[in-house]
C-alpha cells in the first residue's frame, strides 16, 4: 500500500472564526478562540454546573471550589456490595494482574485546539489500516512514527519501551492491559492526548491476586463508574433546562478537567 491517504503531517491548522457558544446567553470562548469539540463541551458542563451552583447560592472562594460543593450535595454514590465487587474480578482476572508490562511503539495524532478532529480520526484510520496491511518484515511501524507521530518517541520509531499501568493514561491503559494481542490493535486508542496507533511488541504477564488483596481497589473503580454515570446524568438534566447556543454536551467525558 501507499501511503497517499496521508499527505501531510498533522498539525493543528485555526479553523475558520465562527459564532460563540453559549451558555444561557454566558459566551463559553472569546470570538475568535478555537477549541475542540471535547474542550468545548468541558467549558459548557463547567458553566452548566457553576450557574446551577450560584442559582442555589452556593458560594466558594474558587469556582471549582463550589462546583464540588454542588456536587457532593446532588451526587450520592452509594457503596459498591461484595457481590458486584467479586463479579466484577471473575468477570476479567487478567485485567487486576500485579506487574504486568508490556513493550510498546505507538504514532500519536495529537489532539490540539483548532484540529479538525473528525479529519484527524480518518488520518490516523488510514494509518492504521495501512500498517496492518504492510508486508510482513517491513519495519513500516517505525516509518510512519518518524513520519507522523506528534509524539517525541516518534523519532525513535514510536518506541515506548517497557511500560506497566502506571506509566500510561488510564484510558490508555484500560484498552492495552489485561488481553493477549500481540501486534498491531486492530483499532485506534483514543485518550486525552489524541488517536494512537499502537502495536503491542510482547507482553509480560503480572501475577493474579487474590480477591481480597485488589477488593479495595475494585471498589473504588465501581464507585468511580458510578459517579461519572451520574454526573453525565445529571448534566444532562441541567442541559435539558438551560438554553444552548453553538455546543452539545452529548458525549462528553467529565467536565472537571485534566
Amino acid at each position: 500500500m501507499t501511503s497517499a491517504t496521508l499527505e501531510a503531517p498533522v498539525v493543528a491548522s485555526p479553523a475558520a472564526v465562527g459564532p460563540v457558544a453559549r451558555v444561557n446567553g454566558i459566551a463559553l470562548h472569546e470570538p475568535d478562540e478555537q477549541l475542540s469539540d471535547e474542550a468545548l463541551r468541558q467549558r459548557a458542563c463547567t458553566e452548566l454546573l457553576r450557574q446551577q451552583a450560584s442559582g442555589l447560592g452556593i458560594a466558594g472562594g474558587t469556582t471549582s471550589h463550589a462546583i464540588e460543593t454542588l456536587l457532593e450535595r446532588a451526587i450520592v454514590v452509594p457503596e459498591p456490595t461484595e457481590e458486584a465487587c467479586k463479579r466484577l474480578f471473575d468477570a476479567n482476572p487478567s485485567r487486576h494482574a500485579v506487574g504486568e508490562r508490556l513493550l510498546l511503539r505507538h504514532v500519536l495524532f495529537a489532539v490540539t485546539p483548532g484540529t479538525d478532529v473528525n479529519a484527524l480520526r480518518q488520518r490516523a484510520e488510514a494509518l492504521l489500516f495501512e500498517l496492518r496491511c504492510a508486508e510482513p518484515g517491513d519495519d513500516a511501524f517505525s516509518a510512519a512514527a518518524r513520519r507522523w507521530s506528534n509524539c517525541p518517541t516518534g523519532a525513535d520509531g514510536g518506541d515506548l519501551g517497557w511500560v506497566t499501568r502506571d506509566d500510561c493514561a488510564q484510558e490508555f491503559a484500560h484498552e492495552v492491559f489485561g488481553q493477549q494481542t500481540i501486534g498491531i490493535l486492530p483499532r485506534l486508542i483514543h485518550s486525552r492526548f489524541g488517536f494512537h496507533v499502537v502495536e503491542v511488541c510482547a507482553r509480560e504477564a503480572g501475577q493474579q491476586p487474590e480477591f481480597a488483596e485488589v477488593r479495595q481497589a475494585i471498589a473504588q473503580r465501581l464507585r468511580q463508574q458510578t459517579w461519572t454515570s451520574a454526573l453525565r446524568q445529571y448534566l444532562q438534566l441541567l442541559a435539558g433546562k438551560a438554553v444552548l447556543e453553538g455546543v452539545d454536551i452529548e458525549g462528553s467525558t467529565t467536565p472537571l478537567v485534566q
